[in-house]
């Protein structure tokens, strides 16, 4: 769903002064057509958007709303929620709500996120008490221990002719047992307040999530610094490996050493590699790829060089906790890893010329391909703008683990995507990039492109780790690209119909559905919506 720019468009006109033909003059198109565009029975974008901005003199970005329609696939996502279906609350609702209230709409927006997060440490509290043998444990005991209780007071209650001493040790067991329960009970609320304190995760990465998109992904002090720090390096165009082992040795005395396997981490997560800031080694399992240990070194050497200006974008007040400063500081550290290794002017310059062949530009940087793909995405400096790519990265299980919106094109908050998606279809074609053109149940049309691969096996034992990664545009730059050529990019019947996720699909007769849609006020609706904010991490893990 579209953010209400005809009503910006209009409410700016008449602010100064035009009549709504005399405008439709100046833009060169008919009155009747900016009527439409008013009454936003009509999308606009590209040049005719550019030159309405430019007459209104407003900003693009302003006129566009890219808040607007985040907050828009936000409310969207949050009527299709159970708790709030009852009310029929849908895609026209949420459209009046942000047009004519848009702070109610952001306050629904943050109360929900508040519920949302309210509701993960309930059910994370729930999977404790089930799993944790140590809570299971302190319940049984409390569970004997109130029985006991229970069993003395009764008996002294329902038994008056005890004597003295009965009475007495009745009394002591009940003593007893109550101040055995008040430490049982004092050593659960113990554990409750430890596990509410580990899982705030979700609140941290939506902030992060938040400042990475109202950025556009783009941190023009990390390029500079980039542009600053490659100078130090040696004059091949890029940085490599070998120059990045030599500076850090230099100027930080950090070696570099490959072992056959790293231990796992705290978490049980497989290591490809670990810094250790104390013996100044980073080390590197002996399967680690060249494109890993690149990115890795430039990443470490980063962080180093540029504390100052990775410290002045973390301290943001949209990073209210230490651990959403220390997700931030990771996630910028990885944007400057890609800048170093892929200059901007001439990464953007060989993208164009190779019509964005992502394993031509593999090859070019020594890179993964997921490295590039992240790199593409970042390419949103005002004037020297790349393709405007939306971004994902899947498991063989479905569930999205990395992304980065594209403005108007729906997508999900979190969990699994539609499967018609080829980010699904690529596991089928390992190291294969397979690709193709979709249609929304909105008209919308998109390129969508995948591949996936599996991280190298440490041993014999070791079983492969597959992802899927897909950048998606619109189909408009298509034939810009080198997988858009061949393909009937203006015949809407050769696309493949797809939509955001059952849930949020109105395809009725969809054979890949899973899960029955939801239907808001006035029965099935049909919605242009844009990605919502996502757990995102720039760079590669």
């Amino acid at each position: 769903m579209r953010a209400p720019i005809g009503l910006k468009i209009r409410n700016q006109r008449k602010s100064l002064g035009y009549s709504q033909s005399n405008f439709a003059k100046m833009l060169g198109i008919s009155p009747s057509y900016l009527n439409l565009i008013e009454a936003n029975k009509r999308d606009v974008g590209g040049t005719l958007l550019q030159t309405i901005a430019s007459k209104l003199d407003i900003a693009l970005d302003e006129l566009t709303g890219e808040n607007e329609q985040r907050l828009l696939s936000a409310l969207e996502e949050i009527f299709t929620d159970p708790a709030l279906e009852s009310l029929k609350m849908g895609a026209d609702e949420a459209r009046d709500l942000v047009a004519t209230n848009p702070r109610a709409a952001r306050a629904l927006h943050q109360t929900y996120r508040a519920f949302a997060e309210a509701v993960a440490e309930a059910d994370a509290y729930s999977n404790r008490l089930k799993s944790d043998p140590l809570l299971a444990e302190l319940l049984h005991q409390m569970l004997s221990q109130i029985t006991a209780v229970r069993s003395s007071a009764e008996i002294l209650t329902d038994v008056p002719d005890l004597e003295a001493s009965e009475q007495q040790r009745f009394h002591t067991m009940v003593s007893r047992e109550s101040r055995a329960l008040s430490d049982v009970a004092q050593t659960l609320i113990d554990q409750f307040e430890g596990e509410a304190g580990r899982n705030r995760s979700l609140t941290p990465a939506r902030e992060l999530d938040d400042l990475i998109v109202e950025q556009k992904n783009y941190f023009p002090t990390l390029e500079a610094k980039a542009v600053e720090l490659r100078a130090g390096f040696a004059q091949r165009g890029s940085v490599v490996e070998a120059d990045l082992i030599t500076q850090l040795r230099a100027e930080f005395g950090i070696e570099v050493k490959r072992v056959a396997q790293l231990a796992r981490s705290e978490t049980g997560f497989p290591m490809q590699y670990r810094f250790d800031a104390k013996d100044k080694i980073l080390w590197f399992q002996g399967s680690a790829t060249l494109a890993t240990r690149q990115f890795q070194l430039a990443r470490l050497y980063g962080e180093l060089k540029a504390r100052k200006q990775l410290m002045a974008l973390v301290n943001d007040e949209r990073l209210s906790t230490p651990a959403s400063r220390r997700l931030a500081v990771r996630a910028l550290g990885s944007y400057l890893a890609g800048a170093l290794i892929f200059p901007y002017e001439d990464f953007l310059r060989e993208a164009e010329q190779s019509s964005y062949d992502i394993d031509y530009l593999s090859q070019r940087y020594a890179a993964s391909f997921e490295q590039v793909a992240h790199r593409l995405v970042t390419l949103r400096q005002p004037g020297a703008e790349g393709i405007p790519f939306g971004f994902l990265r899947a498991d063989p299980s479905g569930r999205l683990s990395k992304h980065f919106p594209l403005p108007g094109m729906a997508w999900p908050n979190a969990g699994h995507g539609c499967p018609l998606w080829t980010l699904f279809d690529a596991f089928r074609h390992p190291n294969e990039v397979v690709r193709q053109t979709v249609s929304y149940p909105d008209g919308g049309r998109y390129l969508m492109l995948a591949k996936s691969f599996a991280k190298r096996a440490d041993r014999f034992q070791s079983r492969p780790l597959y992802t899927s990664v897909m950048l998606v545009c619109d189909v408009l730059y298509a034939d810009q690209t080198v997988y858009g050529k061949g393909m009937s990019l203006d015949n809407p019947q050769v696309d493949v119909p797809v939509g955001p996720t059952c849930r949020m699909c109105i395809r009725r007769s969809c054979e890949s559905r899973q899960e029955e849609m939801f239907t808001g006020a006035g029965g099935v609706h049909t919605v242009r919506m844009p990605l919502t904010e996502m757990n995102f991490d720039i760079g590669e893990t």
